[in-house]
């Protein structure tokens, strides 16, 4: 029952951003403002997420796992219900920002509980939750269309309310680890200092990285893929809908793989196959686009390399965490911030390149996965380092 129950502590992240897309012109219309503010409201909870991850990253290395989370399901809970009740624009993005800083304080503790349950196969344990939390991002939206069959906008955030209390129901009474009680095992570390180890630890900036550029192609293919699909290549909503729910297919499947055989090779070796396919695929995407093919073929081109950036990214996080026994929090926050603050620029730079055509997002995304491999290039001509055991 862990697995399951941390995959739907993160999943309150994608639920929360996605669950309301449906409602966005039902909120403006009931605030009487426009569509554009209420969309702002997007960025507003990503920013009050990213900052309440590198504030209690920290925090949970030193206070312990447990309270943050219980601290982050309940704050969750509470400030959902109030939104439900707001009645102004103002008051519905400030209460945005304060749910997604403190439903953070529940989420960046997830690794570290995996890392403590799955140990060196802690990729096994991420392809997991991977494969769980992923349903929320497909489900959410449709979710959010069928409570406004059912009622408005203001149910959406009561079932996230519910949905949060029932699961700080279950951590009350279900949540509990060796290192929730063993004192000894927390960080006693400042909040910079506790930055700086993590930052200054050998071997982690070039997995970090890798784990950041992957996130910049993956948010490349959500940015463009709607553009591409009903614009570039003139498909209906519901065709769209259907090749996006296979490209996330891809991704579990790929999670699915990886959980299975991960422990056999390793998650360094799984990196490096993922990264020499997803180049392989991205090469082949930019190609069919650079000579205008079928969308067919963007299609077979976007399966194995999401399959790929999947496998990718669970990897490259697993590396980077088994590098800490005390700072996993810290470690989580450096990793959720610069991927969410990374990811932000795909936007802007696809924006810039933009032609009419798929070739700019093809080799964004292909641009990336080439850095991925010269990171993992440098970091194989580096001299090994100790795992977390070994080091104080």
């Amino acid at each position: 029952m862990l697995i399951p129950m941390l995959a739907a502590i993160v999943a309150i992240t994608p639920l929360a951003i996605d669950m309301y897309l449906p409602a966005m012109s039902v909120l403006a219309l009931g605030f009487d403002t426009s569509i554009t503010t209420v969309q702002q409201s997007l960025s507003i909870y990503l920013a009050g997420y990213a900052l309440g991850m590198l504030t209690f990253g920290p925090l949970a290395d030193k206070i312990g796992r447990r309270p943050l989370v219980i601290f982050g399901l309940s704050g969750f809970t509470v400030i959902s219900l109030l939104i439900a009740l707001s009645t102004s624009i103002e008051q519905f993005l400030i209460l945005r920002f304060a749910q997604a800083f403190i439903g953070a304080a529940a989420t960046v503790v997830v690794p570290g509980y995996i890392k403590e349950v799955y140990g060196d196969n802690t990729a096994k344990g991420m392809s997991y939750v991977s494969l769980i939390m992923m349903l929320a991002p497909l489900l959410a939206p449709t979710l959010g269309s069928l409570i406004m069959e059912l009622g408005d906008w203001h149910l959406i955030f009561l079932s996230q309310s519910c949905y949060a209390i029932t699961l700080l129901a279950l951590v009350l009474f279900k949540l509990k680890m060796p290192s929730d009680k063993d004192a000894d095992s927390r960080s006693q570390k400042s909040f910079l200092r506790a930055y700086y180890t993590v930052f200054a630890r050998d071997g982690v900036k070039l997995n970090i990285t890798s784990g950041v550029l992957t996130a910049f192609a993956f948010f490349c293919y959500l940015t463009a893929s709607p553009f591409i699909y009903m614009e570039v290549f003139n498909l209906d909503k519901s065709l769209f809908a259907i090749l996006f729910s296979t490209n996330v297919g891809a991704l579990m499947l790929a999670n699915i793989v990886n959980s299975r055989i991960v422990s056999r090779y390793g998650s360094k070796r799984m990196l490096h196959v993922s990264t020499f396919f997803g180049v392989i695929a991205a090469c082949g995407l930019l190609m069919v686009n650079l000579l205008d093919s079928s969308y067919h073929f963007t299609v077979l081109m976007l399966i194995p390399l999401m399959g790929s950036l999947g496998v990718m990214s669970v990897n490259a996080d697993a590396i980077v965490l088994l590098k800490f026994k005390q700072e996993t929090g810290t470690a989580t926050a450096v990793i959720g911030t610069l991927r969410f603050g990374f990811g932000a620029t795909a936007g802007p730079l696809l924006a810039y390149f933009y032609d009419g055509s798929a070739v700019p997002f093809s080799a964004l995304m292909l641009c990336a996965i080439l850095l991925v491999g010269v990171c993992q290039f440098l970091q194989s001509r580096l001299p090994k380092t100790p795992s977390i055991e070994a080091q104080p």
